[in-house]
């Protein structure tokens, strides 16, 4: 700028500077008055100069966001994990006594993920049960789906885990043993076959929503129904479901079930996490009177130090049958387990388990186990 000015400046004094000297080798000599009036004509030019706004500079080009390429956006992701679940126990069952290895529901598995776009993605998934009790032979699916994701929500089809567990029972479920939760274990869904589920989140709000199509059974109308919706943030887990099913003996078709179920998940602290989970069941049945049943697990866990754990439960089942009934298998009891972890993957627990039936005899277990966790990805 100090450069531009001078220059200019320059140009100026020459052009005033030759037109007087030109008059004046023409017609008479420079006076001091010629030389005040160049003084305040270039004063003048100053002045109207250094009030012209400066130069707009050109703006920056801004750079455009970088959209993921053709092959950015093909990514590849197979997860392959199995968890072995022994324990080894007394058990004490309508009156008999018994020592028996048994499992903890015992699997392996495998996930493959293509994300193929931003918004876009294929899955499928197969998980098979580990019969460890037995010849630990791989033994039933668990879960055989595939699924896409969309910029509007998932949907799978294949054998696959209800709302009901996802929302319900797996807060509760933080237990070793085959059959817990042990209140929700008895007439509830863990894996459902013939499947078609949807599932959107959108914040801390998830909703999921399940058919079941088994045309095998002659019966090309839903014969299960379940949906929820969950509210999961700070900790906190709320949630409310519906599930109807058809009921059937054979080709009969008996009646339905409707369960109403909500629970709460809660981590008060790094160390103290509680959970309850409570259904209501209604079983309809054309021939029959209808009935009314229950179930309500609750479930805690304290962490005793960095490598120690104690889980503490109690869980109530109730049929709807009456008491004098000899169909009732209502119970309930509670079951106290305590955990070493010396490392993440590698769990061995001490638990006792009873449970106090309406018409039948207690049942008492004493048992230790191993739960040993593989995962690994593969990205590519």
């Amino acid at each position: 700028m100090k450069t531009a000015t001078r220059s200019l400046l320059v140009v100026l004094l020459s052009s005033s500077l030759a037109s007087p000297c030109i008059a004046a080798s023409e017609n008479s000599p420079v006076t001091m008055e010629d030389i005040k009036a160049l003084e305040a004509q270039l004063a003048d030019l100053k002045r109207r100069f250094l009030q012209q706004p400066p130069p707009k500079e050109k703006p920056k080009a801004q750079k455009k966001d970088k959209k993921m390429t053709s092959s950015e956006a093909h990514t590849h992701t197979v997860d392959v994990y199995a968890t072995m679940r022994p324990t080894f126990g007394r058990i004490e069952d309508r009156g008999e006594d018994q020592y028996d290895v048994r499992d903890a529901l015992s699997h392996a598995g495998v996930k493959a993920t293509h994300r193929f776009n931003d918004d876009w993605a294929a899955e499928l998934h197969g998980e098979w049960s580990i019969d460890v009790q037995n010849t630990g032979e791989f033994g039933r699916s668990r879960r055989a789906y595939t699924a896409l994701v969309t910029p509007i929500g998932r949907f799978g089809i294949g054998k696959q885990r209800p709302a009901q567990y996802l929302f319900i029972a797996e807060y509760v479920d933080i237990f070793n043993h085959a059959n817990s939760p042990y209140a929700y274990d008895p007439e509830s869904i863990f894996f459902v076959d013939n499947l078609i589920s949807y599932r959107i989140d959108s914040g801390p709000l998830t909703f999921v929503a399940v058919g079941q199509f088994d045309g095998a059974n002659d019966d090309n109308n839903n014969d299960l129904f379940n949906m929820g919706l969950s509210y999961d943030k700070d900790g906190l887990h709320a949630a409310v479901t519906y599930q109807m099913n058809e009921v059937y003996d054979q080709q009969t078709h008996l009646g339905e079930n409707a369960i109403w179920a909500a629970a709460f998940a809660y981590d008060f602290t790094d160390k103290l996490y509680a959970a309850v989970a409570y259904q209501d069941k209604t079983y309809e049945r054309h021939n029959i009177a209808d009935r009314d049943g229950s179930t309500f697990d609750l479930s805690f866990a304290y962490k005793l130090g960095k490598h120690y754990k104690l889980k503490t439960g109690y869980f109530d089942f109730d049929d709807g049958f009456d008491d004098s009934d000899p169909n009732n298998q209502s119970f309930d009891g509670f079951n106290i387990t305590f955990e070493w972890l010396p490392t993440p993957p590698l769990r061995v627990h001490f638990e006792y388990l009873t449970k106090s039936y309406a018409n039948d005899q207690d049942f008492d277990s004493l048992s230790v186990g191993f739960r040993y966790d593989f995962r690994t990805s593969i990205k590519y």
